[in-house]
This record gives structure tokens, C-alpha cells and sequence, in this order.
């Protein structure tokens, strides 16, 4: 079993974040110790990745508890969830392919830099130059 604290640490959340979750009813399987302390098993932790990464997607803690009671129903409810996860996993391609050009600016920009220290072309990138570079182009 774990504590509210190891499972922050283990999925990278705030105590402050598995707590709220907890209250919120996303986790079900969640158990508490004889002073009322919230204890996690490998279930809970299961639980609480799979908000994490739907939270990620951008789903409200409303959307993952509706999400969380349709699990709860049971068979009845697994065409539903299953298009739920399927939205979720179009979500999270399409933030996958935007995180793949944020990298892709970055890694043109970092080459940009590298020209400029090593002198293959001259520094571009300081607005106060620009009206320089026109007015000897203008000559």
C-alpha cells in the first residue's frame, strides 16, 4: 500500500492534485487506514494514472467522473467508454503532432544559433541590427 505522498511521487503529481482527485471520486478503489488516511494498491495507482493522462488530453474532472461511474456500470456502458477513449486518444494525437513541431522550430532554431556562433552568418536575431542591416542595403 501507498501513501498520498509516494503515489505523488511515483506519477509525478502534487499530494495537493492526488488528494483533490481522490475526493472527487475518481478514484473507487481508493482505501483509508484506521486514521482515515488515504492508502493506495496497484489498482488505485491504475486509477489515477488513467486520469492523469486523461486530465492531459484536457478533459474536466467532471467529464473523467462521468467516465469513472460508466466503468463503475459495467458491460452496459463499454461502447460508450470506448468512443470516450477514442476522442481522448484523437486529443492527444493531435497534441502529439503540435509537441513534434514545437521540437522541430526549436531544433531549426538551436541550428540558426549554432550558425551565428560559428560564424556562418551574422547575428539575425537582434531587432536593434535590423534597421542597420536596411539602411546599409539602402547604400
Amino acid at each position: 500500500m501507498y501513501t498520498v505522498k509516494e503515489v505523488a511521487k511515483l506519477l509525478d503529481l502534487t499530494e495537493h492534485t492526488v488528494r483533490f482527485y481522490t475526493d472527487k471520486g475518481l478514484v473507487p478503489t481508493l482505501q483509508r487506514d484506521k486514521n482515515n488516511n488515504r492508502l493506495f494498491d496497484e489498482k488505485s495507482i491504475n486509477w489515477l494514472t488513467g486520469v492523469k493522462f486523461l486530465k492531459k488530453c484536457g478533459m474536466s474532472v467532471e467529464d473523467i467522473k462521468t467516465y469513472v461511474d460508466l466503468c463503475l456500470k459495467g458491460d452496459s456502458t463499454i461502447q460508450e467508454r470506448y468512443e470516450i477513449i477514442l476522442k481522448q486518444k484523437e486529443i492527444a494525437e493531435t497534441q502529439f503532432e503540435e509537441a513534434k513541431r514545437t521540437v522541430k522550430y526549436m531544433e531549426d532554431k538551436a541550428t540558426h544559433y549554432l550558425d551565428i556562433i560559428n560564424q556562418v552568418i551574422p547575428d539575425d536575431t537582434n531587432p536593434a541590427n535590423w534597421q542597420k542591416d536596411k539602411m546599409s542595403n539602402a547604400h
